[in-house]
């Protein structure tokens, strides 16, 4: 059950990280354009600045999920490699719930000034008055998102600790091994 549970997880985190890649990347030329007809031509396109923002603040968002399944978050971890798998287990596991909590008092001030910007129609003070609340919901949901899979991997990691299966945390939630580095590099 855990296992599908976080294979469709992980479906859903890849097709966001490369939308917000394709984003990413489509604003840049969009700020590339902008420049360039700023140089030759005297133009602007106004807001491509903003919007370039706004796509950086939602998809690094959607990102943080795909990081979380694939343990590509950068950690310190040089006393961390000489421990055994339980004390790295157990580390993994509060690393997880800091993160939780964290993220849990983010979504929630974030979504406090999500209602209060849709409440009031608030518009962003450029020349686009963007109402705040429309890139908000896509930085929002990707924080949302973020917490729903943190819950799970915390949930998971929990029911492996009370089983013992430390094995199953360090897959998880723990830092890759040098060797598994080198194995998903050569065998992708």
């Amino acid at each position: 059950m855990f296992q599908t549970t976080q294979n469709r997880l992980t479906d859903i985190s890849r097709v966001a990280v490369w939308v917000g890649g394709g984003a990413l990347l489509l604003s840049a030329v969009m700020v590339t354009l902008d420049v360039l007809a700023r140089k030759m031509f005297g133009i602007t396109i106004s807001g491509s600045d903003e919007i370039s923002g706004y796509v950086f603040a939602a998809g690094t968002t959607w990102a943080y999920s795909y990081c979380l399944f694939t343990r590509a978050n950068i950690r310190i971890d040089a006393l961390y490699n000489v421990l055994n798998l339980r004390t790295k287990a157990l580390l993994d596991i509060l690393g997880l719930l800091l993160l939780l909590y964290y993220i849990y008092l983010l979504f929630t001030n974030a979504w406090g000034m999500f209602a209060e910007n849709w409440k009031f129609n608030s518009t962003a003070q450029t020349t686009l008055a963007t109402p705040l609340w429309i890139p908000q919901i896509f930085w929002i949901s990707g924080l949302g998102f973020f917490l729903v899979c943190l819950a799970f991997v915390s949930t998971r990691c929990l029911a492996s600790l009370i089983r013992g299966d430390w094995q199953t945390i360090h897959d998880v939630a723990g830092v890759k091994t040098v060797a598994e580095e080198i194995d998903e590099e050569t065998h992708v």
